[in-house]
């Protein structure tokens, strides 16, 4: 299916490796961006104590999950590290109908299943200073055991390795209000340039 997104608004796709700061960046973006909305995925994972549902994520079993897989209620969807992600696509197709810029939270293979639906998406992936950096990023969250915590940060360079064949935009976190200067300035360029 090849969709266009609303020329007001339109997608923007945001990716990066764990703990590399991209829900803060995307909270960041929708407060300066006009008219954005942050779109709340589902998933399998476990709520964390600092997790609200239905802010956070949609937190449902994994035969909920399945459901709404199987009736198509997904724009995008993906294993990562045992759990269940996906996009509701309903509410994406709501905000983009009203002309939003709609900010996806999702990982590089995410990305590429929404890229092929919204041929004009745009796709910036949040990089991290260093590999020591990143490591004590998700050490210090401290929403990860040590095992999976290891594992995140296994999956990082390959994550950045797809990343850099897909992804147009790539903006390194090492300053927060940079990073999100950066990811506003191009997505108001894409705008403009649409």
């Amino acid at each position: 299916m090849n969709r266009r997104s609303n020329a007001q608004g339109g997608i923007v796709i945001i990716s990066g490796p764990s703990g590399v700061g991209k829900s803060t960046i995307c909270r960041k973006l929708v407060e300066r961006l006009d008219n954005a909305y942050l779109s709340v995925s589902v998933t399998t994972r476990l709520k964390s104590d600092r997790e609200v549902d239905g802010k956070d994520y949609r937190f449902v079993s994994e035969e909920e999950f399945r459901r709404r897989i199987d009736k198509g209620l997904l724009l995008e969807h993906a294993e990562v590290f045992g759990n269940m992600y996906g996009t509701p696509a309903d509410k994406v197709e709501e905000a983009l109908e009203a002309g939003k810029t709609v900010i996806l939270e999702i990982d590089v293979q995410g990305g590429k299943q929404v890229k092929a639906r919204f041929h004009d998406a745009v796709m910036i992936f949040i990089l991290p200073p260093s590999a020591r950096v990143l490591a004590e990023r998700l050490n210090n969250r401290g929403r990860d055991d040590g095992e999976v915590a290891e594992l995140r940060l296994d999956g990082a360079s390959g994550e950045i390795a797809a990343a850099w064949q897909q992804y147009k935009h790539m903006v390194i976190n090492d300053d927060l209000h940079q990073a999100v200067d950066e990811c506003v300035q191009i997505i108001e360029n894409a705008k403009s340039n649409s």
